[in-house]
């Protein structure tokens, strides 16, 4: 199984990434990753990896772009002029079916146009989405979208999301129905914008013959309580819950910590709550959740954290394996086509 990888998206610089891609080849022993940036810089960095990294070079392939990027571009110079980017690049060996899946930290707006370009969208949605899964109780997580791919969004693309998100959830978790919501400011009817109502209407003529249980509204805090599955808004909003919800999980964290440290007794119990404190932060960062996917695309693309380090790096890819092995795009074609084929022949239900 081949993925390729753009390296030169990551605030951390190509090391992380690269220390990434190489813990996941070693632990997944018929994996190679195709790595596109700068050639001897890549090189360079594969040739600093330690034991027991440096066993994996072996399986990473270096393919020279010189260019890259940058954080501040738009998606419009992306398209103009990132023909020879390490972004497109990567995006270009999907396309062609040299690899199976790709993977970048790299700059939002740009790696969304571009894959809409070399990909090419699930016939009927015509914008991707973006999608993570965020813990929540009873060691449940839940999957939400869209995540900034989309600021503002229609009726008509909340309801493609809200498709998208439930077929992620049967894929990957094996949910059989996905219990979905709608994010909004209240649970009752006559609140939240004309969009989110107007969606919330169509979904509930929608989702009796569409494999998901609509809960209807939710608020910000149902998010963690382990009784959704998929929650559906905007890429403002999105994007504005996911980063307040890794702070916030980061902050507690610490805080518990100082809390057993302040006083003599706080440490002793500390020393014998370690293990359980260790096992929270394991499963409450953020890193673990690392790698967003692009849904609605023909092919498969998972964008990491631009600030990840080479384990959330790891993560990322190990989301884009799983979504290759349950082919998740062709999951999703049959997921909204089934359902559209009572609408007006429009695509838009």
């Amino acid at each position: 199984m081949r993925l390729a990888i753009d390296v030169m998206g990551g605030d951390q610089g190509p090391h992380a990434i690269i220390a990434g891609s190489a813990r996941a080849v070693l632990e997944h022993p018929g994996l190679e990753l195709v790595l596109f940036g700068p050639r001897q810089q890549i090189i360079a960095e594969l040739s600093r990896l330690p034991q027991p990294l440096a066993a994996a070079t072996s399986r990473l392939v270096a393919r020279d772009s010189p260019d890259s990027v940058m954080p501040g571009a738009t998606a419009a110079w992306a398209l103009r002029r990132g023909e020879a980017t390490s972004m497109a690049r990567m995006l270009q060996c999907v396309a062609q079916g040299e690899a199976v899946a790709g993977v970048s930290a790299g700059n939002t707006a740009a790696l969304v146009a571009l894959a809409r370009r070399e990909l090419g969208m699930v016939e009927g949605i015509s914008r991707p989405a973006i999608s993570t899964a965020i813990p929540a109780r009873q060691g449940r997580r839940c999957y939400l979208l869209d995540l900034g791919a989309n600021v503002d969004s229609p009726a008509h693309r909340l309801v493609d999301f809200a498709l998208m998100g439930a077929a992620m959830s049967q894929c990957i978790d094996g949910t059989a129905v996905p219990r979905v919501a709608l994010l909004n400011v209240g649970a009752e009817a006559t609140k939240g914008s004309v969009s989110v109502r107007e969606a919330d209407r169509l979904l509930r003529e929608y989702a009796s013959g569409s494999g998901f249980d609509y809960q209807g509204y939710a608020e910000g805090g149902d998010l963690f309580k382990g009784q959704l599955d998929v929650v559906v808004c905007d890429g403002f909003v999105g994007n504005a819950v996911l980063k307040a919800s890794e702070g916030l999980t980061s902050m507690l964290v610490e805080r518990v910590q100082m809390a057993f440290e302040s006083r003599l007794s706080g440490r002793l119990a500390s020393l014998l709550a370690k293990p359980v404190l260790k096992r929270l932060k394991q499963e409450l960062d953020p890193v673990r959740y690392n790698g967003a996917s692009l849904l609605g695309l023909r092919g498969i693309v998972v964008k990491s954290h631009g600030s990840t380090h080479a384990d959330g790096f790891y993560y990322a890819i190990h989301r884009a394996l799983q979504e290759v092995e349950h082919n998740l795009p062709a999951r999703i074609a049959g997921r909204w086509q089934a359902p559209s084929s009572e609408n007006d022949g429009t695509g838009q239900p």
